[in-house]
């Protein structure tokens, strides 16, 4: 059972979980929920998010809401958001981790998908964290997490879209820590290598992917310590130096 259950006097933490309906998302809300969140649930896929939630209200005794959403639809976060601070009775930690990945085809020119995929993996992410961040920085308090991609670190060929978008959220992610880091307010920047999940599917190459179940053990670290930047594992961290490293002329060369 949850902490929240075993100790009903101490007041439970918020948690806001958007892309909580599969892959890491959905891990870390069971893990949030273990830990002793209540939890606002966002996702598109009503099924799984309902089953979700469900199962984290019987198994750990927590609070866990289903809210319906397509992150495309960003003038409906900021309402939204109001909503689910409301029935949660307040917010302490917000996580986006909606993404979408097409298969790598560097002979690919979708103009369709790409848009997709900045809309889903970026624009989303801003819509949310905007008034996340506003509340956060009037409370004087909070934490906010973005899931982003070691695939940010270069422009690969058969990803522009992709790289693209968790580049922009990665520099965002940074820019919104600089702004409200002074206002006691955390912004963590999680990179993930190559996770157990539905869209490693869509990779070229797969180089030992690690469970969802213990990307998001190592995403709860760095929130409890307070992470600016934590690579999931540490060892893609070393990737992502190395990738960063090679020149450009070297780079176009390479089947990344």
């Amino acid at each position: 059972m949850s902490q929240g259950s075993d100790r009903p006097l101490e007041p439970r933490r918020k948690a806001v979980v958007v892309g909580a309906s599969s892959g890491i998302g959905q891990a870390l809300a069971r893990r949030l929920a273990a830990e002793g969140f209540d939890l606002g649930l966002v996702a598109r896929r009503q099924d799984a998010l309902e089953a979700l939630a469900a199962e984290l209200q019987r198994r750990e005794g927590v609070v866990a809401l289903a809210f319906l959403h397509d992150v495309r639809d960003t003038q409906d976060a900021p309402e939204l958001l109001q909503t689910i601070c409301r029935q949660l009775d307040g917010l302490d930690l917000f996580v986006y981790s909606a993404g979408v990945m097409y298969p790598q085809d560097a002979a690919a020119y979708d103009t369709g998908q790409d848009l997709e995929t900045l809309e889903v993996n970026l624009s989303g992410a801003v819509a949310w964290i905007n008034p996340v961040a506003q509340r956060f920085e009037r409370a004087g308090g909070g934490h906010i997490v973005g899931i982003v991609s070691v695939a940010g670190a270069r422009g690969r060929r058969a990803l522009p879209a992709y790289s693209a978008s968790k580049a922009g959220l990665a520099t965002y992610l940074e820019a919104m820590r600089n702004r409200v880091s002074r206002a006691g307010v955390t912004v963590t920047t999680i990179h993930p290598g190559q996770v157990d999940t539905p869209m490693l599917a869509g990779a070229a190459q797969v180089r030992g992917p690690i469970s969802v179940d213990r990307a998001a053990g190592l995403i709860w670290r760095a929130i409890r310590q307070h992470k600016q930047i934590a690579y999931v594992p540490w060892r893609w961290g070393v990737v992502a130096l190395v990738i960063r490293s090679i020149p450009s002329a070297l780079f176009r060369r390479l089947n990344l």
